[in-house]
């Protein structure tokens, strides 16, 4: 059995005019819908429905929660405090200083309010603040196990 080159036959149909006894298969076109209309449409009212048709409300709104931080809670706050999580209800804030963190840390029932009242779509449960990072000291090319660490000549 000799193999046949596709685009070779192609070429050769396309000079000649006739067709090679080779059956091509015609790909299936998706079924038009018959009532939609064939206009255009709104690129927004498709977006809606699109939004609707896939259940994403709720990612959106999530979201929207994240752009617009600044905007719910305030610039202060905002200039302090980061979401970074939001997941099963639960928004995880990053904050610039512990001192913030402390201090949202009592005003938590009000954030829920304010989230709840000015993001539409997302229901927050719990707020966890967590305060700045520092460097692990724990790690790293120049550590000794069982030492302190680099603190150690201190004291």
């Amino acid at each position: 059995m000799t193999k046949r080159d596709l685009a070779l036959d192609l070429f050769r149909s396309f000079q000649t005019g006739k067709r090679t006894k080779r059956k091509i298969v015609e790909e299936k076109r998706p079924e038009i819908d018959p009532t939609r209309s064939r206009d255009p449409e709104l690129l927004a009212n498709v977006l809606d429905s699109l939004i609707v048709d896939r259940d994403w409300k709720s990612g959106i709104a999530e979201g929207n929660l994240f752009t617009s931080w600044d905007e719910i809670v305030g610039a202060d706050i905002a200039q302090h405090a980061t979401p970074i999580t939001f997941l099963d209800g639960v928004l995880t804030l990053r904050t610039t200083s512990t001192a913030w963190a402390v201090q949202l840390q009592r005003v938590i029932p009000d954030m829920i309010a304010t989230v709840q009242s000015s993001a539409p779509g997302v229901l927050v449960d719990s707020i966890v603040i967590l305060g700045p990072t520092a460097p692990s000291w724990k790690r790293g090319l120049r550590t000794i196990r069982g030492a302190r660490g680099p603190r150690d000549t201190y004291g």
